[in-house]
């Protein structure tokens, strides 16, 4: 590792790709809750591009693997009795960074769901006939942790135990939703997930499921949530408030206070990062000796939809050059379609297609490939159908994509 003072964006990406396992894969054997832990996250709206973000970082990891580590009971609707306790899981699917559904490292919940709940909500509030007071909302997540402590419950069952252990006033239709209405407990569903009391079970046919994540003690949330931004900073930095904010969906003023304090106590320092000032983790200014020659990145990579890396790495610009950034964004939004990366920036987009055995993968290219960069992709393409558990090879095909994003 080569110490440098002035931080080029070929830099950070090869540092970056280097903690993300995109440099080089985890090795067979490493658990999936590590390589979690490396993203700060996992993006999991879609279950399928989580599973993706994580197999394609780590040697032999499957989506079997990513769903034993999430729900290690057999099933949602016959969990093991009292004298045969379940083993804990050691990645959570619930409420994360910007509100949206991510796995998280079990381990790492005392972090997440003190910090989470620390920063500031800009929703408007509901409408004072529909609103929960802070006791109301107080009790209806208890009732959700109390009701789902060991159980698999739809979000109907879990509506029924909420009502039964609060009241009829939390049951009430008070909320228009999807041309229906929803009950009142409902509004702090979200809020259950990020406290801790609640997460995402497996499936049950077509419907959702929920249970509680296994017990812990929150960090004061002062403590978490400089524990947050360092975190931050070490698997995506060098980075500004601003860049920390909207990997957050955090209020601008509020992550620029956080890093003072920081800075101020000495936990981080600026650093001069593509001629303006960016911050790291204090002390942490080794970059690999290929960056400090300012090499870029070299090889093909395919990240899913919404993968940690494409959302949380900035600059967005430095990332997406050129045609990517009219390609493959949308309205400046990252995730919204899985991506080519070549030499580590945006090169290009992709999309699977899964018929019968038959799994297909369509890369639209935005550049030239070589021939050999065409080999690697090809790899890349078979490690897809593996990951998902293809029961044929992966077939690639280089054409345009003619589906819209987050299709």
């Amino acid at each position: 590792m080569t110490r440098t003072t002035g931080i080029t964006w070929a830099a950070a990406s090869a540092r970056r790709f280097e903690r993300q396992f995109l440099a080089m894969s985890a090795r067979t054997g490493t658990p999936v809750a590590d390589v979690a832990d490396a993203m700060l996250g996992v993006h999991a709206q879609v279950l399928s591009a989580a599973e993706l973000s994580v197999g394609l970082r780590a040697d032999g990891v499957t989506r079997a693997d990513v769903r034993e580590a999430l729900w290690p009971t057999v099933s949602p609707t016959a969990p093991p009795p009292p004298s045969s306790p379940s083993p804990s899981p050691s990645l959570v699917k619930t409420h994360g960074p910007r509100g949206t559904v991510h796995l998280l490292p079990a381990r790492d919940l005392p972090m997440w769901c003190a910090a989470l709940p620390a920063v500031p909500d800009g929703t408007a509030a509901p409408a004072a006939d529909v609103r929960l007071t802070e006791e109301q909302a107080r009790q209806v997540v208890e009732a959700i942790a109390d009701a789902l402590d060991g159980a698999f419950l739809t979000v109907d069952e879990l509506g029924e135990e909420v009502v039964a252990r609060t009241g009829p006033w939390a049951g009430d239709l008070v909320m228009p939703a999807f041309q229906t209405m929803w009950p009142r407990w409902r509004q702090v569903l979200h809020r259950a997930g990020q406290c801790g009391a609640l997460s995402f079970g497996p499936n049950r046919g077509r419907r959702v499921t929920y249970t509680r994540p296994p017990h812990f003690a929150p960090l004061p949330p002062e403590e978490a949530t400089r524990l947050l931004v360092r975190r931050y900073l070490y698997a995506y930095g060098p980075a500004t408030p601003q860049h920390f904010a909207r990997w957050l969906a955090a209020p601008p003023g509020w992550a620029k206070a956080r890093y003072a304090e920081l800075a101020a106590a000495g936990e981080i320092e600026e650093v001069p990062f593509e001629g303006a000032p960016a911050w790291v983790v204090a002390g942490d200014t080794g970059f690999p000796d290929a960056a400090a020659r300012d090499e870029p990145t070299r090889g093909v990579r395919l990240l899913p939809y919404f993968d940690a890396y494409v959302v949380a790495a900035q600059p967005r610009e430095l990332l997406f050059p050129g045609a990517a950034y009219r390609r493959a964004l949308a309205g400046g939004q990252a995730g919204n379609f899985p991506v080519l990366l070549v030499d580590g920036v945006v090169a290009g987009v992709w999309h699977q297609r899964r018929r019968g055995r038959r799994t297909t993968v369509t890369v639209e290219p935005l550049v030239s490939l070589t021939a050999r960069q065409e080999r690697e992709l090809a790899d890349r393409v078979a490690r897809v159908g593996a990951v998902l558990g293809a029961e044929a090879e992966a077939e690639l095909v280089i054409g345009e994509v003619t589906v819209g994003a987050h299709a």
